[in-house]
């Protein structure tokens, strides 16, 4: 059996039945050319002849009252309890009832009594498209990992027609090497002390930085948590129910920004969830005099790291002040991401994970006593972001034409924004408790207001409208 490490175990201790702890993701693909009525139920039932299931995919979590929590392996997997087929009717099956039949997948808890994933097959979707909609316990993998598994599931070419889902590939698991000899056993111990002095020196150093951002005299070291503004419809107690909306925009598009402008991706994507969020709230009746703190998911995985599990580490970040002026929003926004990133780079991963656990217990015990509504939240909203695979993907010859992520609700927070980048597209999957009003909206908003920064970006430098297509409103 392997064990849990302390980040995995907290998705466990953190998860009920109002707020569940698995990451999804929903894949539309176009049928091939020559693909017949039934090629997507053909499609289901290989999956289900495709029994071999590697690890993590065979694996349940055991619970113990005398040891850690452990995954312990099964011998054989029953694939018809984790993939499942379904057909939409013919008068309910555009893009607003597919997300509502994926919000109602998204919403109930993964049964720990089994391997913590399931895979649904959507057929009866027009214009010769189907879905696929996949959930994995959060403790099994995070959003980085998920998606580099979902790509390795997938083929490069529509001529390759061979099948190899995601759970018959042994994936690295992240579990404990065996150690042969005294040496390993010795390496290890120090190894292990190392990375204890480490964390303690960092966790020394982002509390000096905290000190310091609390009594002004720095700015935007690391935005202080706790001090989010309370009075809005985007926190309070996380309630069962969920709703998903999606927006997405050209990368050629991001691209001529980002040179235009000397910024990252993050830099324009958060500039136009800020600009959204905002006039969002205008809308519910709510203008905040102080910038929108998010929570900001990091991966803290070393250069070709690839094992199971989490590696991340959620940091508080402060947006803009509030501003009508698109540059104005873009550069106040690049400066507080530029010294995050130098934060990050001064401390070790293991202080940064220290941090996300510490910070995240104060709001998990807020949520667990039902006290969200009335203490201050950990930040505004979670936003993150997913590197996805650049080059187009095949399924069976049926190419990928999007890929949008579905991710989990921190204590307090009733939206999460995932961003995500496949092939030539930038997508934003927004995913919220059913009590948040109006999510579709913040969709739009989230094109305009990249219209918005671009048409600002255009008029600043006078340059001609780059060609890359009018953005999806989804």
């Amino acid at each position: 059996m392997s064990k849990l490490s302390l980040l995995d175990l907290a998705f466990f201790i953190a998860e009920s039945d109002a707020s569940p702890k698995h990451v999804g993701g929903l894949l539309l693909f176009k049928k091939p050319a020559k693909a017949g009525a039934t090629f997507v139920k053909k499609l289901y039932q290989e999956y289900l002849s495709l029994t071999d299931v590697k690890p993590p995919f065979n694996r349940v979590i055991h619970f113990s009252l005398t040891a850690m929590p452990r995954w312990r392996a099964l011998d054989e997997v029953d694939l018809s309890q984790h993939i499942f087929y379904h057909k939409l009717p013919k008068d309910a099956n555009d893009r607003e009832a597919l997300y509502a039949f994926v919000s109602e997948l998204h919403t109930p808890r993964l049964d720990r009594s089994r391997p913590l994933w399931e895979m649904h097959v959507i057929d009866g979707l027009p214009n010769a498209t189907f879905a696929l909609y996949q959930k994995m316990h959060h403790a099994v993998a995070d959003g980085v990992t998920m998606a580099r598994w979902t790509a390795q599931g997938l083929a490069a070419s529509a001529d390759d027609l061979d099948l190899q889902p995601v759970w018959t590939v042994r994936h690295g698991t992240g579990g404990p090497l065996r150690l042969r000899h005294k040496a390993e056993v010795i390496q290890s111990a120090w190894t292990q002390v190392t990375r204890n002095s480490k964390r303690v020196l960092g966790i020394g150093r982002l509390a000096t930085m905290l000190l310091l951002e609390s009594v002004k005299l720095t700015k935007n070291a690391i935005a202080l948590p706790f001090l989010a503004s309370a009075d809005t419809p985007l926190t309070g107690q996380v309630t069962s129910g969920r709703q998903f909306a999606t927006a997405a925009v050209s990368m050629a598009r991001v691209k001529h920004i980002r040179e235009r402008t000397r910024s990252t991706l993050n830099h324009v994507a958060l500039t136009c969830v800020d600009a959204a969020l905002h006039r969002y709230l205008k809308d519910q009746g709510v203008q905040l005099d102080r910038p929108i703190t998010i929570q900001m998911p990091v991966n803290l995985r070393q250069e070709g790291e690839k094992s199971a599990g989490n590696k991340i580490g959620i940091i508080q970040v402060e947006l803009s002040a509030p501003t009508d002026d698109p540059y104005v929003r873009l550069r106040n926004i690049g400066f507080s991401l530029r010294n995050v990133r130098t934060m990050i780079d001064s401390v070790s991963p293991d202080a940064i994970e220290s941090y996300t656990l510490i910070t995240g217990v104060f709001g998990q015990i807020a949520e667990m006593l039902k006290l969200s509504d009335r203490l201050p939240p950990t930040g505004n909203t979670l936003v993150s972001n997913v590197p996805g695979p650049a080059n187009a993907l095949f399924l069976k010859g049926a190419r990928m034409q999007e890929m949008h992520p579905i991710s989990t609700l921190p204590p307090s927070n009733l939206l999460n924004i995932t961003l995500f980048s496949y092939a030539d597209e930038l997508y934003f999957g927004l995913i919220a408790t059913d009590e948040l009003p109006n999510l579709a909206r913040l969709g739009d908003y989230l094109a305009d207001a990249f219209t918005e920064l671009e048409d600002c970006v255009r008029e600043a430098h006078a340059q001609v409208e780059p060609q890359g297509g009018a953005i999806k409103r989804r």
